[in-house]
């Protein structure tokens, strides 16, 4: 029978170009050259051992499946991961890191001998094209290089080398005390040859970089190891060449097995980052938030009009989704996709991701941008004109528009952070426009998306379905914690779409599991969900239910401190892409705040996650009066 790894057996490591995941059992199964959204080279992860890997294993370890490390971790505050195998005859202990930097895509992987003497296995099947290519494999010299199309692996290897059927293959034997490196270099099959790596000096310098890197984390609460290691996971997921991020390294990781929801995750969507760049500046992080915002003056252009709600790393609109059929799916899971149809979806929620992202950025001391400046005032227009036509949301439904309540929450929100910019000086905009805009947003949602007789907001105006993404109503400040129909919000969702064990699904229709996806069957719980439900929890004063379940959902990460996008509490497992930008950005922001709120001058006070305070119907009402009108 087939072996397929789970989910969580596998680490990331990566360049902040590409990133390769890593199994347990020594092999690399997905890697993309040379960026993240790139064809894969290696891409079991999806497929079968004649799609692509790369396993790096003791020979006593068998077939794939058979045998697995005893000892794996990240060194320090690092992406580098080290791996230790114990066998009859000795220790080893193997060392897997991407260099960061400009120097070319390298994967580098050291083998050291810690006692006894320990038979090793290099087996490498380079498939480009996701599998589907073979490639000219030939010797240059000492060199083995692997060449299709534009691209070109180039392998330098301490151990003798043999090339048959399409397969790099090199045995050897480590003692203790000894070392042997592989370094895989990516380089234009039309360029020159990559230069020969000095395997250890590449470790050091590797290693101080992420030092330096996460040494700049202000954030100081008991979940210190755990936060550090989720902005280590997100700076993973940043192309840094423009500062755009992928929502995941992954494509078609199921989010349910067997049943089709397997999307493409390695794009920038508005969303997600915006998000990211929130968890980054709460924890101290300015250069990212920068970066970040020049990729989304690069990405919207002179268009904001057209806005998408993903772009590429690099700021391509274009990312046709299609589908691989050759590939059998992660599981069986398919179909494969790549590329993502959501990006010609309207989703108005983005707004208020994007809105907050740069309304903390100011707060926290990143330079004023006037070019960032006149595209607010662009986007807030398009806003004023569209934010009550129906749309997709935030599930990135597949079937006919709705009029999601969280989208007009996150509406009125893009609308309370541009006002809160503009009263700081910070945008020269027509308040008096906004505030009335403010209030007619507020007042529909509370009249078209709360079911009075329920106690609970819906999730589209007149519908009776409920929704996880609700419980961003207190969080950006909409209503306060404190408020009824808030409080009977939080119980519907912890009665309706809530595990026994406190995970939270996204949403319920009447197989009891699945919604407006369009997908029947089991959906495991969304991890991002389960954090909302802990800030919850907190801003309304319940901290010790709160900080229960937060550490809950710290024990599902894997070994590495590594969360996938859902987890599915009756299997065990985790599901969907991996490692996940929500997840990681979610645990990052539930940690600042349970932090926050236990420091607290004033305890049990609550207070939004998203920090510029709700206003009343009666302070708009004073605003307006107040307000010139310009």
């Amino acid at each position: 029978m087939k072996h397929f790894p789970l989910i969580e057996q596998y680490g990331l490591i990566g360049d902040m170009r590409t990133a390769a995941h890593v199994c347990d059992d020594g092999s690399i199964d997905w890697l993309c050259l040379p960026r993240f959204d790139s064809d894969a080279v290696f891409a079991r992860l999806v497929g079968e051992e004649k799609h692509g890997s790369w396993r790096l294993a003791p020979v006593a370890a068998g077939e794939r499946g058979s045998g697995t490390v005893v000892q794996r971790r990240y060194l320090g505050d690092s992406a580098v991961l080290e791996s230790v195998w114990e066998t009859g005859t000795g220790t080893v202990r193997v060392t897997d890191f991407m260099p960061p930097g400009g120097g070319g895509r390298r994967v580098v992987r050291i083998v050291e001998g810690v006692a006894g003497q320990v038979p090793m296995v290099s087996t490498m099947r380079p498939r480009p094209g996701y599998g589907r290519v073979t490639p000219w494999i030939h010797r240059v010299g000492e060199r083995v290089v692997a060449e299709a199309g534009a691209d070109a692996l180039w392998l330098d290897a301490g151990a003798e080398q043999t090339v048959r059927d399409g397969v790099i293959t090199s045995a050897f034997t480590v003692a203790a005390g000894q070392s042997v490196a592989f370094v895989l270099s990516w380089a234009p099959s039309t360029g020159r040859q990559p230069r020969l790596a000095n395997p250890q000096g590449a470790l050091a310098a590797t290693l101080g970089v992420w030092a330096e890197w996460a040494g700049q984390c202000t954030y100081g609460g008991p979940y210190r190891d755990a936060v550090v290691r989720s902005l280590i996971t997100l700076k993973l997921l940043i192309y840094a060449p423009s500062g755009g991020m992928v929502a995941a390294p992954s494509s078609s990781l199921p989010e349910a097995i067997g049943l089709g929801m397997n999307y493409d995750y390695r794009y920038g969507w508005l969303r997600d980052s915006a998000t990211v760049v929130v968890a980054l500046l709460e924890a101290g992080y300015r250069e990212e938030a920068e970066a970040w915002r020049r990729w989304l003056l690069r990405s919207v252009a002179g268009d904001p009009e057209n806005l998408q709600i993903l772009y590429s790393v690099t700021g391509k609109r274009d990312v046709p989704e299609r589908v691989l059929d050759w590939l059998p799916g992660y599981e069986g899971s398919v179909p494969v996709r790549v590329g993502n149809a959501a990006a010609k979806q309207l989703q108005l929620d983005v707004y208020g991701d994007v809105f907050e992202a740069l309304y903390l950025a100011h707060f926290s001391g990143v330079p004023h941008c006037e070019d960032t400046a006149v595209l607010h005032q662009q986007l807030v227009q398009y806003l004023l004109k569209n934010w009550q036509e129906p749309d997709e949301g935030i599930w990135e439904i597949r079937g006919p528009r709705r009029h999601f309540v969280h989208s007009k929450v996150m509406a009125w929100a893009a609308v309370d952070r541009t006002i809160g910019l503009a009263e700081a000086g910070a945008l020269d905009i027509n308040l008096f426009e906004l505030i009335e805009l403010r209030e007619a947003i507020h007042r529909e949602v509370c009249e078209k998306g709360f079911d009075p007789v329920r106690n609970t907001f819906t999730q589209s105006y007149g519908s009776k379905e409920l929704d996880a993404a609700l419980l961003m109503i207190p969080l950006t400040g909409f209503l306060p914690p404190d408020d009824p129909r808030v409080i009977g919000t939080i119980e519907a969702v912890q009665r309706e779409l809530t595990s026994p064990d406190g995970l939270v699904y996204r949403y319920v229709t009447a197989d009891g599991r699945t919604g407006v996806s369009g997908f029947a069957g089991h959906e495991g719980a969304f991890l991002l969900c389960s954090f909302w439900l802990v800030d919850t929890l907190a801003v309304s004063g319940r901290l010790d239910e709160a900080r229960a379940l937060f550490e809950r959902l710290l024990a599902l990460r894997n070994d590495l401190g590594l969360l996938a996008e859902e987890y599915d509490p009756e299997a065990g497992r985790q599901l969907g892409n991996f490692p996940q930008a929500f997840s990681h950005k979610a645990l990052v922001g539930s940690a600042v705040l349970l932090h926050r709120l236990s420091v607290s001058t004033v305890p049990g006070l609550p207070v939004p996650v998203m920090p510029h305070p709700a206003s009343s119907p009666e302070q708009d009402a004073r605003a307006l009066a107040a307000a010139p009108r310009v």
